[in-house]
């Protein structure tokens, strides 16, 4: 997709963090918006800034994890929009717990947006991407969709999930020759609310973590979604933001399964550290 212009985006997550800085981004570069959220306060905003761009834009509150509401989502955008050129399934959550700790009710929570969402809003556009003649489909992994880490093994199981979905997707589209680019997404250290937004553990624990994790998140949103859409230009397959995750990518590459314990007796440290 070499340009914007006039092309139906539908971003989900679109309230906040990457979400909302693709939009506007998208908005600069002369897309017609369609843009979802759980929260209908925060993505309202998104489209009033939107439309200060110059674009159009419209609001709809959503949940991803709501297979019936993502297929009628898909309806709404084809009659008020005429259908999706571009898809971005970006809304996540995030799970702080071991597998000993977590509850049936957390894991399925995340799940249920994590990889449901990818999967629902994947097929729910996908015959109006195809139908497009230049479409693309953009999912959001992370760089946990890369090693294992401790205390995220819900998040990992949801993005490693993602990313072997959208490779496969991406093949099927060549296969059948469909005028359909895939792109899988890995972002590492964005500031955005996502780690303070998190379920799992004690209070105390959440808000530990969100404070170590706004230290070593150096990538802005905006930053993120320059990049994305930098990617979808180029038709890139596997999209990296951050000089973090081009780290965290290499470390399974050069180490293989060996970098589990490091990585472990780092997680020690950080818990006694609590």
């Amino acid at each position: 997709m070499k340009s914007f212009t006039d092309k139906v985006a539908v971003i989900t997550g679109a309230g906040s963090g990457i979400g909302r800085a693709l939009a506007i981004e998208l908005a600069g570069r002369g897309a017609r918006l369609a843009l979802s959220d759980v929260d209908a306060v925060r993505v309202a905003d998104t489209v009033a800034s939107c439309e200060k761009a110059g674009a159009t834009a419209k609001a709809y509150a959503l949940d991803v994890a709501d297979r019936d509401a993502v297929l009628s989502h898909a309806e709404e955008v084809a009659v008020d929009f005429g259908g999706a050129n571009l898809v971005v399934n970006n809304a996540g959550v995030a799970l702080g717990a071991t597998v000993e700790e977590m509850t049936w009710d957390d894991y399925d929570w995340l799940m249920g947006i994590n990889l449901g969402g990818v999967v629902n809003g994947t097929k729910a556009f996908l015959p109006q991407v195809i139908a497009s003649g230049d479409g693309h489909i953009v999912n959001l992994s992370s760089v946990f969709g890369f090693i294992g880490v401790p205390t995220q093994s819900a998040y990992n199981a949801a993005k490693f999930a993602v990313r072997g979905f959208t490779e496969a997707l991406r093949q099927e589209m060549l296969i059948a020759r469909h005028p359909v680019a895939v792109s899988c997404v890995h972002p590492g250290g964005i500031k955005t609310n996502i780690a303070r937004d998190a379920r799992g553990g004690v209070e105390r624990d959440i808000d530990k973590a969100a404070e170590g994790f706004e230290k070593i998140a150096r990538t802005t949103p905006e930053k993120a979604a320059q990049t994305i859409v930098r990617g979808i230009e180029r038709g890139t397959a596997r999209i990296l933001i951050g000089p973090d995750a081009y780290a965290i990518d290499a470390i399974p590459r050069v180490l293989g399964s060996f970098y589990q314990r490091p990585l472990a007796l780092l997680g020690r440290l950080g818990m006694k550290n609590l």
